[in-house]
């Protein structure tokens, strides 16, 4: 299992806490200085079933600056989110070929 986890980020925080609390395995990915792939992150935000619009912030002020109102393809809003990774929605937590969105942190429970 991979937490894909922002430290300064409260959510993401207590999504981590939540894995902790559940006695779970898992691996933290610290995207914003890994960095993520396109490839990566396409498959990731595919086991969840969602589309890549879904995972974007559309609070943060990079986004209302550049990308509001837009109308980009899914390939489009991938590449968005890997060019600038705190847009991307967090936590993400993935356990094989499932993943959520660790926000609130009880919809992890979904694929445990």
């Amino acid at each position: 299992m991979k937490i894909y986890h922002n430290p300064r980020c409260s959510k993401s925080r207590k999504g981590l806490q939540y894995l902790e609390d559940k006695g779970c395995n898992f691996e933290v990915v610290k995207y914003l200085t890994d960095g993520l792939s396109e490839k990566e992150l396409s498959e990731i935000i595919a086991k969840t079933g969602k589309k890549p619009f879904d995972f974007v912030r559309q609070h943060e002020q990079d986004y209302k600056d550049q990308y509001k109102g837009k109308v980009l393809s899914d390939e489009e809003w991938i590449k968005v989110l890997v060019e600038n990774p705190k847009l991307l929605h967090r936590p993400i937590v993935v356990n094989g070929d499932k993943a959520v969105l660790g926000n609130p942190p009880e919809n992890i429970d979904e694929i445990l």
